[in-house]
């Protein structure tokens, strides 16, 4: 599909769509180096890597970055996902949007559509176009060009206490009943089997049903990306999750967020998560005594004998923002965060969390040798599987706005409130939530042949 840039930018807040008129210049004439040929220019970056160790990992690349180039200057703040994403669309308006950020990879399209970004193809050329993973470039590729470079990749899995599995003979599910049934089990002996978050300020309604509908090979969006919430696999799968907090889950996690429903499997309250390899670190920060008893595993299939179809992966790109006064040097210091030495410390910053988004390094003994890689190569092995195969939510069809849209606007989780809350039918609220989602689709996505 071909996007039509829209140069009268959609700039949407976190909870309602405005039309915002957003300039669309750049310093197209800046030179790389000054007079005597140095690199020299100042750019901000946003990242959201608020972890320590993936922060101060960033923060020494600049600072060494700086040290090489004393005419740079690199300001690095610092924001959480959801954080990010009001920031910049809300930002588009007046300019305060920065020379250089991470992004989430369903947010890309969004940010071609506004006019926000540029074209990275120089830079994946000089980093080596066939060293990346072909599916993760693609995810931002519009008109041959490439608005974004994966920097790094992880996949969701299921995550197991192997314990508790083993103290209530109970076997890894790998169907949606067997883990409701082992769910069931471990509540009636005071744990809970799993938790079911449906916070409206984050995406992870969506992204369980999408868990659902995604293991039995549908979609939460149709070929010609219409939103698909009434399917009789998606009614399916909105009935399970329903069910599952019901019967299953703390009640509180109506509200939770990605990092509340994390916590709880941090700190040893929940047998089964679904998430990446960060669990690892999560883990070993709460509650390393754990440490011994977890592991990852495919995620749960409808059926037992259904195909394997790639659920949720995640390849975290950088971009390049349209307004920067100094590309020249974000596309550099970009570059620089691949040098090897400097790449390894980043993915040794959240070993297993963070898989290496180009190649050539997975074979590296640097890689090899680390600890955390060692004790935890069952889960590495099962992450690298479903990277392989899976997408963003919603690119099965490929890349599109109308896939950022739908996990950004929180219509899903909503839906799912409305059904517990009000104890609307489900069918219903699937109807209103698909009719929410494709009135927004037709306001803001606009594509041409």
């Amino acid at each position: 599909m071909k996007f039509r840039k829209m140069f009268s930018s959609i700039c949407l807040a976190a909870t309602t769509v405005a039309l915002i008129g957003c300039s669309s210049g750049t310093n197209d004439t800046a030179t790389p180096a000054d007079k005597s040929g140095e690199l020299s220019g100042e750019i901000v970056m946003w990242h959201s890597f608020t972890q320590g160790p993936r922060l101060e990992s960033i923060q020494k690349s600049a600072d060494e970055f700086m040290e090489k180039n004393p005419k740079v200057t690199i300001k690095i703040e610092t924001f959480s996902w959801n954080d990010f994403y009001t920031k910049w669309t809300t930002g588009l308006a007046n300019g305060n949007v920065p020379d250089v950020s991470t992004a989430l990879p369903n947010q890309v399209m969004e940010m071609v559509n506004s006019d926000a970004i540029i074209p990275l193809d120089d830079t994946i050329d000089s980093l080596g176009k066939d060293r990346f993973n072909k599916t993760a470039l693609d995810e931002a590729k519009v008109g041959g060009s490439y608005y974004s470079v994966p920097l790094y990749s992880h996949g969701q899995v299921m995550w197991v206490r192997t314990d508790l599995l083993k103290q209530h003979g109970l076997e890894v599910p790998k169907t949606w009943e067997e883990l409701y049934q082992a769910s069931k089990k471990l509540k009636e002996a005071g744990v809970y089997g799993v938790s079911v978050p449906f916070g409206t300020n984050d995406f992870m309604g969506t992204r369980f049903l999408n868990f659902y509908v995604r293991s039995a090979g549908g979609s939460l969006l149709t070929e010609d990306l219409k939103a698909d919430l009434t399917s009789d696999l998606a009614q399916e799968g909105i009935n399970y999750w329903v069910k599952m907090y019901k019967e299953i889950s703390p009640q509180d996690s109506l509200n939770y967020n990605v990092l509340q429903q994390a916590t709880l499997f941090y700190q040893g309250q929940t047998a089964f998560d679904f998430n990446s390899g960060f669990h690892i670190g999560g883990v070993q920060a709460n509650s390393p005594q754990l440490l011994d008893h977890i592991d990852a595993y495919p995620m749960p299939k409808v059926k037992v004998s259904d195909k394997d179809y790639g659920i949720e992966t995640s390849n975290i790109p950088m971009v390049v923002w349209k307004k920067s006064k100094a590309p020249h040097v974000a596309k550099a210091f970009l570059e620089y965060l691949y040098e090897e030495d400097n790449y390894l410390e980043f993915l040794n910053s959240t070993p297993v969390g963070m898989l290496p988004a180009v190649s050539g390094i997975t074979d590296l003994e640097s890689y090899q040798s680390n600890e955390t890689r060692q004790k935890f190569q069952h889960a590495e092995e099962v992450i690298l599987n479903a990277v392989a195969s899976g997408t963003a939510i919603g690119y099965e069809n490929g890349p599109s706005v109308q896939a950022g849209l739908l996990t950004n606007q929180h219509i899903i989780e909503q839906m799912f409130q409305d059904i517990i809350t009000n104890g609307t039918d489900s069918k219903k609220a699937a109807k209103d939530a698909e009719k929410q989602l494709n009135d927004l689709f037709e306001t803001v996505a606009v594509s041409v042949e």
